[in-house]
């Protein structure tokens, strides 16, 4: 639940701050290379010619500047013997913050050109710590700071691998994903790539951002002790008392104290008179371009009042005077700005794979909703339950809703195994739409509800139903347990409206005669088609999976639609094989991919007969097709093998093709960061039967897989299936199952299926078992 919530807020603030910190992100970079590009645009303006003699006596320097422009200096940056102008600041006209600027040449005093490029870099600045909105702007980006603080940590919880230790788990983009799953590689990895320079920028951007976060910082750091916040500084104007102010003696001492490696310093003449001088000085071989030492002067005698050296600083002071240069990357000099550099060109890229993210997910949340075509599921009226073990009992029961709808009568829909003594006693009117699961069972929802009504006796003589049976013959139990459901009905004293409907194999005769009856009972001319509507999609790649396999070949196809198709993790395309459009030698698949991927995919393994011909579906999408050609496709909804609604634990088990369906719904539980997910899955021979195995090794190691058991049956002298291995971790299926855990299960009936049922029952108990069924925790989706 923590995880949940935790999920649910990065993406929320993701979406809202997203954007501020995208555009902090890009003028933060801009902002970063300000000097080299200013002296790349202005070769001239920024560029002086050293003098032997060296620089004017500063008083001069100063005199000259202020003949020539005519207002009084407040203060300046001194380049000591380089060939770099220096700048002096005006005294501010009255009403003004700040003055003018300029450049001078320190050695003749005469005033540079004007500078190309500066006021773009202040706007810049201005979009950077205000986004030109003043204080209200402030607040917006130092809240996107925190919010940037937030992303780093809970970023970090929230894609933490498994394999802590293994590197390709935190840094290894895989190029070859697609569509969502690619924008979610993207957004976690460079995150991962980022995280480190994204913790500095925040923290040290919090510090201007925060007066309370700054004394934090200080008490935290520092060795002095903690003072109050200071006076908001007075910019000298241009109408204040005039400064007694002596810049020789004041270069003088600065030149003294500073010794023979002064590079620059920069003087800041007090707001009034009786204050002292500040000056920030830094000397050639100093450890960054902001390790700055600090004097306080008499600005009359030029006399040190205070001295406070980088160098004797302690550790932490270093830092907070450092701040600046490690919010830049400079505290590491050109390296360290260059990886900030690309880290804050990097921050759109969070906000846009975020926001894609977050469309893919509203997006498919809209088409679940508008799966049901907007029925009104709890309507009175008629009841209609469907037993579903593959959803096509459930897909014809919404649509004989729909058809009594249409009528103008009320429909409710409910799963077989919901169904109560209440609901039956209080209905005049149902419809039953009844799979029967292999060699006559009950799908695995209704297995309970089976053993229950066995047992009870309730009398039922006002309800008056009809049934549907979907089955197989060729099972000799063929609709068994639909016929035991309508003889247990009429037991109770039920009347049947219509002579009960078999549909073998999805026969679309049998299928119109059902939706005739319903119509009639709706009292409707219209007839909505009982038949699964199919629709032309395109062969667009086959790949071989097991080459050198001594089993037969399993290949990846992949289907694509030039119309919007939805489906979920879990659900089964229908296929017609051939040019035929017979919808009765239709075959079934599960989907192996998710919406987002842009395609349906399928793990087909080649059938052939006992005379050496290919299966007709089989065949036909492994070889007889060609790449291009047009298929008839429809997509059947399968909720009875559908993700929980929570991020319960989840074990995955199954073999060979029927990692399918299993690897949708780790797709779709990968993407909704619930990795509480162990998948035991097998096949015949390790080195050449381990199906989309880099994806699976790759969710193991990012944590989408909290533990993996591959079992090969054939790489061994004594053969070893899925259920062998269950059975060998057994205590460990025993928590997860306590801990509230789903099973899935997918693949071959017979063999592994069953025997992962046995399995099952004699570990944990018949009574265990069935609860589990009876809760929705153990499913199957099976052939």
């Amino acid at each position: 639940m923590f995880k949940k919530i935790l999920f649910q807020l990065h993406w929320f603030f993701g979406i809202t701050a997203g954007l501020i910190l995208a555009v902090m992100g890009l003028t933060g970079a801009a902002y970063s290379f300000e000097d080299e590009i200013l002296h790349a645009l202005n070769p001239e303006p920024l560029k002086v010619q050293p003098r032997p003699e060296g620089p004017l006596p500063v008083t001069d320097l100063v005199q000259r500047v202020q003949q020539q422009v005519g207002k009084e200096v407040a203060g300046f940056t001194l380049e000591v013997n380089t060939d770099q102008a220096s700048q002096v600041y005006f005294v501010p006209a009255p009403g003004q913050r700040r003055g003018e600027s300029r450049y001078v040449n320190a050695y003749t005093g005469q005033l540079q050109g004007n500078v190309r490029g500066e006021a773009l870099f202040n706007l810049i600045l201005q979009v950077h710590r205000y986004l030109v909105l003043g204080e209200v702007g402030k607040q917006l980006t130092a809240a996107s700071t925190l919010a940037l603080l937030f992303f780093c940590l809970s970023g970090l919880y929230l894609r933490w691998p498994r394999r802590a230790l293994d590197w390709r788990a935190w840094l290894a983009l895989d190029w070859a994903k697609k569509g969502r799953a690619f924008n979610w590689s993207l957004h976690s990895v460079v995150g991962t790539w980022c995280l480190l320079f994204y913790l500095v920028s925040a923290i040290t951007g919090l510090t201007w951002s925060y007066q309370w976060f700054r004394n934090g910082a200080v008490a935290l750091l520092s060795s002095e002790a903690a003072s109050p916040p200071p006076a908001k500084r007075r910019d000298r104007t241009s109408n204040a008392t005039p400064i007694n102010v002596d810049f020789n003696a004041i270069d003088q001492s600065v030149h003294q104290a500073a010794g023979p490696h002064l590079a620059r310093y920069n003087l800041r003449l007090p707001a009034a008179s009786g204050g002292a001088a500040t000056v920030f000085y830094l000397l050639d071989d100093s450890a960054h371009d902001r390790a700055f030492s600090q004097l306080q002067l008499d600005p009359a005698t030029g006399e040190v009042r205070e001295h406070d050296r980088y160098t004797d600083k302690t550790l932490g002071d270093r830092l907070l005077t450092s701040i600046y240069a490690i919010h830049t990357g400079s505290y590491l000099g050109l390296p360290g700005r260059l990886v900030i550099f690309f880290a804050s060109l990097c921050m759109p890229l969070f906000f846009v794979t975020g926001w894609l993210l977050y469309l893919d997910r509203r997006r498919k949340k809209k088409l679940i909703a508008q799966s049901r075509q907007g029925l009104d599921s709890a309507s009175e009226g008629w009841l209609i339950g469907f037993a579903s073990q593959s959803g096509q009992a459930e897909q014809l029961a919404w649509q004989a809703a729909a058809q009594l709808q249409a009528g103008g009568s009320g429909a409710k829909v409910r799963a077989l195994a919901t169904i109560s003594e209440s609901d039956l006693k209080g209905t005049q009117r149902a419809l039953f739409v009844v799979s029967t699961f292999g060699d006559g069972e009950a799908p695995d929802s209704a297995r309970l509800f089976e053993k229950q009504i066995a047992a009870l006796h309730w009398p039922l003589p006002h309800l008056r139903y009809g049934l549907l049976a979907l089955g197989d013959r060729h099972y000799s139990q063929f609709c068994g347990f639909a016929r035991r459901i309508d003889t247990w009905l009429a037991d109770q004293g039920a009347t049947a409206l219509f002579e009960r409907v078999e549909v073998d194999n999805n026969d679309p005769g049998a299928l119109s005669h059902w939706a005739r009856q319903v119509a009639e009972q709706a009292g409707t001319r219209d007839v909505l088609a009982s038949a699964p509507r199919f629709s032309r999609w395109a062969l667009v790649h086959r790949e071989l999976l097991n080459p050198g396999s001594q089993g037969a070949p399993v290949y990846r196809v992949c289907l694509r639609s030039d119309l919007p198709m939805a489906w979920a993790a879990g659900d089964i395309a229908e296929i017609i094989p051939g040019p035929a459009a017979d919808q009765t030698q239709a075959r079934e698949y599960s989907i192996a991919s998710l919406p987002g991927d842009g395609a349906v995919e399928l793990l087909v393994r080649q059938h052939r007969h006992a005379d050496g011909s290919l299966g007709l579906g089989s065949g036909w999408l492994t070889e007889q097709a060609a790449l291009g050609s047009s298929l008839q496709v429809h997509l059947r909804r399968n909720s009875a093998f559908h993700l929980p609604g929570d991020d319960r634990p989840l074990i995955f088990i199954g073999n060979g093709t029927g990692l399918a369906g299993l690897r949708s719904l780790l797709r779709q539980r990968r993407l909704l960061g619930q990795p509480r997910n162990w998948l035991l899955f097998g096949e015949r021979n390790r080195a050449t039967d381990r199906l989309c195995g880099e994806e699976l090794d790759a969710w193991l190691a990012s944590g989408t897989l909290a533990r993996l058991d591959l079992t090969f049956s054939r790489d061994q002298a004594h053969k070893v299936y899925v259920q062998d291995a269950l059975r060998a971790a057994r205590r460990e299926l025993e928590q997860w199952l306590q801990q509230g855990a789903g099973l899935y299960v997918c693949g071959s009936l017979q063999g592994m299926a069953d025997g992962v049922d046995r399995a099952l029952r004699e570990m944990l108990g018949e009574a265990a078992v069935e609860r589990l069924i009876e809760e929705g925790r153990y499913r199957r989706d099976v052939y």
